[in-house]
């Protein structure tokens, strides 16, 4: 079997349930050692067992994405023991309450805004240097269709997916003289406990699993995907022009 991440090191946060942890295995699958990033020790300990059922292994990390210090500690690891990071993908996010704007409590926002948007902004200051080490660095931040949508209630997921998805394009743009590529990927409705939450009235078994969906985001981590500032999404199967900017 072709090992196209063989030797490579990938960082996944989210990584113990839904498609993280389904894009952790695909990526240990493919060759790489799994950075794997997660607040449940348990459920990264399972993680790892899958891992190495595959014959691949993972460095666990039980960290709460809000604990941006804790980001800037794991950056100085991988710096001391990899000299570089090959493969980031930016997964961790909550759904946030369901209210009307003038409704929600300011804490229930900032927490959507800390996981969602500000913890990828450490990331990206934290892992950036090493991935411009990388032959081939490669930057996959996962995003919703509410980023384009405005429908009522779901005000803190859709803004700060909204806000991610210019994060990252301005990434792209910063990074477009540099071996890094970074790209966004929206999985659509897919058979996670998040979806589960948010629309609880939805018969789950309509919808792709998380694997199928990590199997697609795994081509967007490969060195010979060169794109760069593109959005793929899993539904039309295609990478979509984002508009220039205005």
């Amino acid at each position: 079997m072709s090992k196209p991440l063989s030797d490579r090191i990938a960082l996944v946060t989210g990584a113990t349930r839904g498609i993280g942890r389904a894009v952790a295995l695909q990526l240990a699958g493919a060759g790489a050692h799994v950075i794997a990033v997660g607040r449940t020790q348990g459920a990264l300990e399972e993680l790892d067992d899958a891992a190495r059922a595959i014959g691949s292994s993972a460095t666990l990390v039980p960290l709460d994405m809000r604990d941006y210090p804790g980001l800037y500690r794991l950056a100085a690891s991988l710096h001391d023991r990899y000299q570089r990071l090959d493969v980031l993908i930016g997964n961790a996010a909550v759904a946030g309450v369901r209210s009307p704007l003038d409704h929600i409590d300011p804490q229930a926002w900032d927490d959507v805004m800390a996981i969602n948007v500000t913890a990828n902004w450490h990331l990206i200051r934290a892992m950036g240097p090493l991935l411009k080490r990388s032959a081939a660095g490669r930057a996959v931040f996962v995003t919703s269709g509410a980023a384009t949508g405005a429908r009522a209630y779901g005000a803190p997921y859709s803004v700060s997916k909204a806000a991610l998805n210019v994060l990252a394009r301005t990434y792209a743009d910063e990074t477009a003289s540099t071996p890094v590529r970074v790209n966004l990927f929206n999985p659509g409705p897919t058979r996670t406990r998040m979806r589960a939450l948010v629309m609880p009235g939805e018969d789950p078994m309509t919808l792709p699993t998380p694997e199928q969906v990590a199997e697609k985001m795994l081509d967007l981590c490969l060195p010979a995907f060169t794109a760069t500032g593109k959005l793929y999404d899993f539904r039309a199967g295609r990478l979509l022009e984002f508009l220039p900017p205005a």
